[in-house]
């Protein structure tokens, strides 16, 4: 029992690697992760003490835990019964392809992540490039929201830069929980916005077993109390415009809502900006009448360059402003009443929710002057100022919330911004736009032209009463 063994020092090594990496299972990682637990725990305890939101448990639950809970929900389960009948697979095959989906969408939030890192850079990328100014925003409205309801933000989508500004700017009140398309699932991009709380969507999958999980994840985080934003135009605006909203997110919480007791409050916000990033892609996939957006890697590598080339020569003055409106936020309990829920009651919420987006779209300099010189150019500067303060006047008759900047500061503003463009020139009659260069201000100007458009005289009373003009 105790004689000396011979073994090759292959087989040794083989040997203590396999009884080192048994006891790290089961021994040392186990620890280690209670001890980075607590800490982790007490962290977010000290954090909900300063956020307006509580960081609910269902967001902090560990990974694997939520994606066993999802796929053995009874709804997916029977959905992948289904599958499996459908395709002629057996049900363990089916299985798996349900948790290859939970996989892909549930995130893995990671409090210091998102409040330490994210956060952060959020609010250093949006200032850098931008000056960041509130529209219509009423604080009282938005602080008595009922401290345990399930809080939606539902929101335009202008640029990708959407996701940096809200979060920045929701950051004192919980940590937001996004909907991400398709371009995000690229490595390292993938577990950064993972460890920030959001959750893939595949848009160009619709296959009724991953609907099915998508739907019950998002219904049991709504469940949960989980502070969430989506985009219900489910992309990019192509024209500048609010474009008529996609009923998918808003359907599957509408549909479970009856079957828990937390009330779900959405909150229309409306982000306009004096340029998006993005604008020329846009414009051109619109023009192509499609949702491609190819951008070769020579051309983005030029604009990164660029940019940091005006950073290093002191060039770079900015994109102008970037803004965001908060609109009334509405009850999903007092909007369906005692009424059992229905798509018709799903539809009637989204067309709701992109009307209020709409009355709190926020009025900036480039949209507003880059209507103007479509309408009639060209024009000199003191012509269009004398239309800026025009506009601004029925604006504010109107009740829209309006920037703080004076006609003369805006239409300067503006007039900048287009020009470092190369968007308008000048001649002797005044300025007007460049050549080519018509596309680009209709895009902008498409964001605030609905604030112009004629009263519905049709239209309910409530539903004509302009919002609190408030602005910061």
């Amino acid at each position: 029992m105790f004689r000396p063994v011979e073994i090759p020092l292959w087989l040794l090594v083989l040997i203590v690697l396999f009884a080192a990496v048994t006891f790290a299972s089961h021994f040392l990682f186990p620890s280690v992760r209670w001890f980075f637990r607590k800490r982790m725990e007490r962290a977010v305890a000290r954090l909900n003490t300063r956020l307006a939101r509580p960081i609910e448990p269902f967001k902090l639950a560990r990974r694997h835990d939520m994606i066993q809970r999802l796929i053995y929900d009874p709804a997916v389960a029977q959905a992948i019964v289904e599958h499996a009948q459908s395709h002629g697979v057996p049900e363990n095959v089916a299985f798996e392809q349900a948790r290859d989906y939970a996989r892909e969408i549930v995130p893995s939030f990671s409090a210091t992540a998102y409040f330490t890192f994210g956060i952060r850079l959020a609010k250093w990328l949006s200032r850098a490039l931008y000056r960041i100014r509130l529209g219509a925003f009423d604080r009282d409205e938005l602080d008595a929201i009922d401290a345990n309801a399930a809080v939606i933000f539902v929101m335009n989508h202008r640029s990708n830069m959407d996701y940096v500004l809200v979060t920045w700017l929701a950051a004192r009140t919980s940590a937001l929980s996004y909907a991400v398309g398709e371009w995000a699932r690229v490595w390292p991009l993938s577990p950064v916005i993972r460890a920030m709380g959001a959750y893939f969507i595949r848009r160009r999958d619709r296959g009724v077993l991953y609907r099915r999980v998508l739907q019950r994840y998002v219904q049991m985080a709504t469940a949960g109390g989980v502070t969430q934003a989506i985009f219900p135009e489910g992309g990019l605006s192509l024209t500048g415009r609010v474009a008529a909203p996609k009923t998918g997110l808003l359907g599957h919480i509408v549909e479970d809502f009856a079957n828990h007791r937390r009330d779900v409050i959405f909150v229309p916000v409306a982000l306009n900006y004096d340029r998006v990033l993005e604008d020329r892609v846009l414009i051109g996939a619109a023009e192509a009448g499609g949702r491609r957006f190819r951008v070769p890697a020579s051309r983005l590598a030029g604009a990164v360059m660029g940019h940091l080339g005006q950073r290093l020569t002191g060039r770079f003055r900015g994109y102008g402003t970037a803004s965001v409106g908060f609109g009334q936020p509405l009850s999903l309990a007092e909007f369906l009443g005692d009424e059992a829920p229905g798509p018709q009651d799903t539809a009637r919420l989204s067309k709701e929710m992109m009307r209020r987006i709409e009355a709190v779209m926020p009025v900036l300099p480039v949209p507003l002057v880059a209507g103007i010189l479509l309408d009639a150019s060209p024009l000199p500067s003191a012509r269009i100022e004398i239309r800026v303060a025009a506009r601004l006047g029925m604006l504010h008759a109107r009740g829209v919330a309006l920037p703080r900047r004076d006609a003369a500061r805006i239409t300067a503003d503006a007039l900048n911004n287009l020009k470092q463009r190369g968007l308008v020139i000048e001649g002797g009659e005044g300025l007007a736009p460049a050549a080519g260069a018509e596309p680009v201000l209709r895009f902008y100007a498409a964001s605030v032209a609905h604030h112009f458009e004629p009263v519905r005289l049709a239209a309910p009373a409530a539903e004509l009463s302009p919002p609190a003009p408030s602005v910061r």
